[in-house]
């Protein structure tokens, strides 16, 4: 299978929307100056919930329950915490069996929120906020050389690009690894075995730009905690020569592969950013 590049662009305006995928606190600012790690958002999320039953542990109505609930919405509890005591002379108690947030309260419960998850959105890019997108992140733009892919793994990553594919029909071998390559973003054509991809993961290696994957290694390059960007298609292909000669002359540079998974709905696709130096904003690329 073979599709087409979307954009390969040597030096152009780039503008993209980097949002939480929820609700949360937007860090960055306006006209501020970011780099790929810059966190610009951040939120927290539950990974799971907890249902305290006050009126049927305490063996009472529910309006009851609601009359004795110590906490409200909102309120972070810490675990073993009180919510709830009974009458007698040997009360029964409701606690909290984790640490966690509450969500809400009514009919003699009591819903928690637990194992809280702090979530990090980093620029990805170095460039300028021109944009603030309320509770949910920011619009950035920079400058650069910009390859688009057909394929990516879902993750991002920022570093300089090395170049050991030497043609684009070059093969990334477990043999072309070495330490001197750790922390760097390669332009590596073609890999043919699984476990190239897990030995460039143990270096670890910032990043992989492929002309063509083997199919049968698809699931595992979707397992691999670097970024890992297709340029041009499935099986054994060479990489085309306008995207091949784009990177391998801008070797050495800082460069951000953003491999997001192609969305054919909000035109998001997998991509490497070359910064350059520039003086001025170049024009946008057409659509």
């Amino acid at each position: 299978m073979q599709a087409p590049v979307n954009h390969i662009v040597g030096l152009t305006s780039i503008v993209r929307e980097r949002l939480l995928p929820m609700e949360g606190t937007v860090l960055a600012r306006l006209n501020q100056k970011v780099s790929p790690n810059d966190v610009i958002a951040e939120a927290s999320w539950a990974r799971e919930h907890v249902l305290l039953d006050v009126a049927q542990t305490l063996r009472i109505s529910p309006d009851a329950a609601n009359r004795i609930i110590k906490c409200k919405v909102n309120d972070h509890l810490a675990a073993k915490a009180e919510v709830a005591v009974g009458r007698g002379l040997f009360p029964r108690r409701v606690t909290v069996p984790r640490e966690g947030k509450v969500v809400v309260v009514g009919g003699g419960q009591v819903l928690m929120e637990v194992g809280e998850t702090r979530l990090e959105l980093r620029a990805g890019i170095p460039g300028t906020v021109i944009e603030i997108v309320q509770n949910r992140g920011a619009v950035i733009q920079t400058a650069g050389a910009l390859v688009q892919g057909i394929w990516g793994n879902g993750r991002i990553d920022s570093g300089s690009l090395v170049n050991i594919a030497e043609k684009p029909d070059g093969v990334l071998t477990l043999n072309r690894l070495d330490v001197s390559l750790r922390g760097s973003i390669l332009l590596a054509c073609m890999v043919q075995d699984a476990e190239t991809l897990k030995a460039a993961a143990d270096l670890p290696v910032r990043g992989l730009i492929l002309s063509s994957l083997s199919p049968a290694l698809i699931q595992l390059a979707r397992e691999m905690r670097y970024p890992i960007m297709v340029t041009d298609g499935f099986g054994s292909l060479p990489m085309n020569s306008v995207a091949f000669k784009l990177m391998s002359t801008n070797a050495k540079r800082d460069v951000t592969l953003n491999a997001e998974v192609y969305d054919r709905y909000s035109g998001a696709r997998p991509e490497v950013i070359i910064q350059l130096p520039i003086s001025s904003n170049p024009s946008m690329p057409n659509a």
